[in-house]
């Protein structure tokens, strides 16, 4: 009986002295990547904590989206960190509210859960640790800006400068945030204002000009014409056609090809193709290692 009410009262103590602690910090800082995860925002784990501590009435706020005062004295907020203590059958999860000064402030009790598919299990889990915030009756006390704690920029220090050198420092700080911002990328966009941007892109003229494509040039081409009474008359076949003058003599063979107007061709002596140019028949072949195009006189 004596363990247990020892026991009772060592809880209450720690849970009373948890809740001042967090009562002296205005924010929660989410990161939109746990150091747990390889990407942002993994299984939605950083939009569900953040959601569940503003459900228990803490402010809670992205890394990359801080306050202004957040920003010049970042001891006013603690880190939420995610620590994955998962194994090969469950998902354990615990997390650590982290001070400025890399000190943990707060630990939840460990949340597991038995789910196969990640998302599931890893909301299961923290949804059961952030079970330690249950009943804490969260009040800042604003005690951390009266102490005025050491601060990560250049606030405390612009004090003491004239206000041209302030202004001066100021401006720089806030370029460099918003360059940093710019390169993250974030897994809720709030746009405002200050934040917007565009890159123009109004056409230029390029300086690079289309060459017009050169024309082939066939050498040791020889075009033969034949006589115009020397008419070849095409006689169908199963393949094609055959070209017989006026004795009647085969003079040629046409076969088929996969193109209109385009046809095999063999004589007695020569092996080239038929097609048509120009409203004109043309024989072309080589001979002698020389391409030769004849004109023929063709009636189908």
């Amino acid at each position: 009986m004596k363990i247990v009410i020892a026991l009772v009262f060592t809880f209450i103590g720690f849970s009373s002295f948890a809740q001042t602690n967090l009562d002296d910090y205005k924010y929660i800082i989410v990161p939109k990547k746990f150091d747990a995860f390889k990407n942002m925002n993994e299984h939605q784990t950083s939009t569900l904590v953040k959601h569940l501590f503003t459900g228990k009435g803490f402010v809670a706020v992205y890394d990359d989206q801080l306050p202004e005062d957040l920003k010049f004295n970042r001891c006013l907020g603690v880190v939420a960190d995610l620590q994955d203590d998962s194994s090969m059958f469950s998902t354990k999860t615990i997390i650590n509210l982290v001070d400025c000064n890399d000190k943990i402030v707060f630990s939840t009790m460990q949340g597991i859960s038995k789910e196969k598919q990640y998302k599931e299990a890893y909301s299961e889990a923290i949804r059961e640790s952030m079970r330690s915030f249950n009943g804490m009756n969260y009040t800042y006390s604003a005690k951390s800006e009266k102490d005025e704690p050491v601060t990560v920029n250049f606030k405390n220090d612009v004090k003491k400068l004239d206000e041209s050198k302030a202004a001066a420092i100021l401006k720089a700080e806030k370029v460099k945030e918003e360059e940093i911002t710019t390169k993250n990328t974030a897994v809720i966009s709030e746009e405002t204002e200050q934040t917007q941007y565009y890159n123009d892109r109004t056409p230029v003229t390029s300086n690079i000009k289309k060459t017009a494509p050169a024309t082939p040039v066939l050498k040791n081409v020889e075009v033969n014409k034949t006589m115009k009474q020397d008419i070849w008359y095409a006689q169908e076949t199963d393949n094609g056609y055959q070209l017989v003058d006026s004795s009647p003599k085969v003079r040629m063979n046409l076969l088929k090809s996969s193109t209109d107007n385009v046809f095999m061709a063999k004589t007695d002596t020569k092996n080239g193709m038929v097609y048509q140019k120009d409203g004109n028949w043309v024989f072309e072949y080589y001979e002698n290692d020389k391409l030769v195009q004849e004109e023929l006189n063709i009636k189908f």
